[in-house]
């Protein structure tokens, strides 16, 4: 093991992802030297994916309908999220020179659609402010010491720094740096964490061979899903699979935990949102001589391609042959899903730290000086602006409470 020499008032960030970054530059502001390890060869690997997306920074709604979006988590990221929210975070993006502006869903993006001239501008001025960064620095829990232990390309590295921030995401996309690996080592010193589970993510329905083959990443557009109360319209995406896309991510949540209660999770799928019932019964039910039934749906109801596909996968055919109950069937198409895709495969983590096991500053109970922002909180919220800033403001939080901890 070789040790790194840090200043003695040194605060050690681990994990470089927006959580990361943004307690950095709170330890950085409040004159604490910062040390940012990343076990990536550069950071901001997943922020820069967000990025192919147009980087919807956050979201412009009325701020009691954004605190909602965390649902359970609602009443814990409140404060975090006055002080540090969407407008504030637009007013810092606007600081490193960053315009933004709100579409036309509310969502908020850089006026360029690009996260890498943001990352650029923002690693300039905490490089600027003195925080050190060191690259393919993987962290590998603490020594019998109490040392934090990280594997380099030059060997073990151990350090002590006066303060720790982890900040080392969930379990989603770990080929860009984060894959649960803290979560045993968490675990072992008694912190209190929930399972990590896939969020904002996709589903096994179990197709038939000919949907997989002829429908497979074909999108759904212009629906709603319906699921115990939960109503959304917009847009899915068939896979070879089962549904993935936008509005199935927001209803990932209630579906997940059904089926991990041990329940069916059957979602209702409208494929004609903006018809009635009673509109769809009477087209149907209009002669249509030697057609067939499926230039029938096309030329009377639009349905055509994936979305007709759908209703020949799922709808007996002594069904489609009684308008009545075809109607109700295309309004309400009952898709049960099996199970959801692999945590490595989600847009997002849920689980983690529980906040029950850190104080207000987002300081671990269990490892005072120890400090958890972002991702790997529990907490979880559907894409739209919401992951971004909650990491953004527990970073924030985290960052102010490592820079009191210990200040002379």
């Amino acid at each position: 093991m070789t040790p790194l020499a840090l200043a003695p008032d040194a605060v050690a960030v681990i994990g470089g992802g927006p959580a990361g970054l943004m307690a950095a530059e709170q330890l950085a502001a409040a004159g604490r030297s910062v040390d940012v390890f990343d076990a990536m060869p550069s950071v901001g690997r997943k922020f820069l994916l967000a990025g192919k997306g147009g980087l919807n920074l956050t979201h412009a709604e009325p701020f009691d309908d954004f605190v909602g979006r965390y649902g359970a988590r609602s009443c814990l990221l409140r404060p975090l999220l006055q002080d540090f929210g969407a407008e504030q975070l637009r007013a810092w993006a606007a600081g490193l020179g960053v315009e933004t502006f709100v579409g036309t869903s509310r969502r908020v993006f850089p006026v360029d659609l690009k996260a890498a001239p943001l990352l650029r501008a923002w690693l300039h001025r905490l490089r600027g402010q003195g925080v050190r960064f060191h690259m393919r620095h993987r962290w590998a829990g603490w020594d019998e010491s109490g040392a934090l232990r990280f594997e380099s390309p030059t060997g073990d590295v151990i350090c002590r720094p006066a303060a720790t921030v982890l900040a080392l995401g969930g379990a989603s996309w770990p080929q860009l740096g984060s894959n649960g690996a803290w979560w045993p080592w968490l675990q072992a010193r008694g912190v209190d964490l929930a399972p990590l589970q896939p969020s904002n993510c996709g589903f096994d329905v179990g197709w038939t061979d000919h949907l997989r083959q002829r429908f497979a990443g074909e999108p759904i557009k212009s629906v709603a899903i319906a699921f115990e109360g939960w109503r959304q319209r917009g847009e899915f995406v068939l896979t070879a699979g089962g549904v993935e896309g936008s509005l199935v991510y927001a209803v990932s949540a209630l579906l997940r935990d059904r089926l991990a209660a041990g329940g069916e999770a059957v979602f209702q799928l409208d494929l004609l949102p903006d018809r009635s019932l009673d509109w769809v019964q009477q087209e149907l039910a209009h002669p249509r001589g030697p057609r067939s039934l499926a230039t029938h749906l096309k030329t009377r109801l639009h349905l055509s391609g994936a979305k007709a596909a759908l209703l020949w996968e799922i709808v007996p055919r002594e069904v489609q042959a009684d308008p009545a109950r075809f109607a109700a069937l295309i309004k309400a198409l009952p898709i049960r899903v099996t199970a959801p895709r692999p945590v490595a495969e989600a847009i997002s983590t849920a689980g983690g730290v529980r906040f029950e096991g850190l104080d207000a500053q987002l300081m671990l109970h269990a490892l005072p000086g120890v400090f958890c922002a972002g991702e790997m909180l529990d907490w979880e919220a559907p894409t739209g602006g919401y992951l971004l800033t909650a990491c953004f403001a527990s970073g924030r939080r985290a960052g102010q409470g490592a820079a009191a901890w210990g200040a002379g």
